[in-house]
């Protein structure tokens, strides 16, 4: 039988089922609201939004291994570039760029250029601070937590702040050594 070989971010998109891109969005967007609604903070809704967002990374990167056929990866760099040109296209349908690595290569930037959560949105100026995608940086968050990587995510750029795209700022804290609960020596 001939290996696996992982599959693009384009041929996992064209393989996998999609709800309407508009109903997703429209969906989203009144989750927001309801919660702008609810907590009436803009700082408790951006905390509920990435723990939202973390919960469902938590749950999606099963999804993901299984459909993607992607093997492990030797290192944070190869992890940043699956999640980039893999992970978002499969479930965003649009690809990143992973830019600004530090040296010691534990920290980069996801770059989107276009973002599909943001279609129809514009912020009123009572919401200022408001970091509408930040369920984004939880669903990172928690996938990487889910593959032993501890890591700190912070957004950078906003279109919907007038900035030229979407940047999140990823963050590697500390690589968790995998726990078996079994010794098989014994």
């Amino acid at each position: 039988m001939a290996p696996l070989v992982p599959k693009s971010g384009d041929a996992v998109f064209a393989s996998v089922e999609r709800v309407n891109a508009e109903l997703f969005t429209l969906t989203y967007g009144a989750i927001v609201r309801q919660l702008l609604t609810d907590l009436e903070e803009v700082e408790e809704v951006n905390k509920q939004l990435d723990q939202m967002g973390y919960n469902i990374g938590v749950r999606l990167i099963d999804e993901f291994l299984a459909k993607s056929n992607v093997s492990r990866c030797v290192d944070f760099r190869e992890t940043a570039d699956v999640i980039a040109k893999v992970g978002f296209k499969m479930f965003l349908g649009v690809a990143a760029t992973v830019t600004n690595w530090d040296a010691e290569g534990t920290t980069c930037s996801l770059v989107l250029e276009d973002n599909p959560l943001v279609d129809f949105v514009e912020l009123p100026d009572t919401c200022q601070g408001l970091r509408y995608c930040n369920i984004l940086s939880g669903v990172v968050r928690g996938a990487l937590e889910m593959v032993s990587m501890k890591t700190e995510i912070t957004w950078i750029r906003d279109m919907l702040n007038g900035d030229d795209a979407y940047e999140l700022r990823v963050k590697l804290l500390k690589q968790v050594p995998e726990e078996y609960p079994y010794k098989d020596d014994e």
